[in-house]
């Protein structure tokens, strides 16, 4: 049973939670009506395996479809190197977390603020820990972890999934970014 309650359950996150994702069109949705989504990747998303591939491959196919600019955090830069992929930046996990909910940065690419976060790849306490300061202290920012494990200080997240339904689910949103 997907259920929408913490992974970590001795995480306390306030009266307000994310509201879960029980459909993926909301995912393609929220990034195809937003003005300046970002995508901030983290290290694990060259561990972590979907199917046949790794999460990164599915984050580059992401961003291509969605022309979403990527963030990486720590050392994963050289996994998108290897793949072909540019990422717009690469900084620490926290650094992007207080660019984003500073109101005077203009962005990954210098043309105003970002309206839409997604996350993915990350060790859950860090996630956590990010979308919390950015649930408290942003101004208009909406975020959307791609995690397979519920995050209740995000905007949007995933319920607790099974590895087979975060799989089905990620590959939805890619179909629906790609208008299939």
């Amino acid at each position: 049973m997907n259920r929408a309650e913490p992974w970590q359950s001795a995480e306390i996150p306030g009266p307000k939670k994310a509201l879960p994702i029980s459909k993926p069109e909301i995912v393609a949705a929220m990034v195809k009506k937003a003005k300046r989504p970002i995508l901030i990747v983290g290290h694990k998303a060259a561990e972590i395996e979907i199917g046949e591939e790794r999460l990164v491959d599915y984050l580059i196919r992401f961003a291509n479809s969605s022309k979403t600019p990527i963030v990486t955090t720590a050392h994963i830069l050289k996994e998108f190197a290897e793949r072909g992929f540019t990422p717009a930046a690469s900084m620490p996990a926290m650094d992007i977390a207080n660019r984003l909910q500073d109101p005077e940065w203009k962005g990954v690419d210098g043309k105003g603020q970002h309206d839409l976060a997604l996350f993915a790849g990350l060790p859950y306490y860090m996630e956590w820990l990010m979308l919390s300061g950015l649930k408290n202290f942003s101004q208009e920012l909406k975020t959307v972890s791609l995690g397979r494990f519920y995050q209740p200080n995000a905007s949007w997240s995933f319920p607790n999934l099974g590895l087979e339904e975060w799989k089905k689910n990620l590959d939805a949103v890619e179909n629906q970014l790609k208008g299939r």
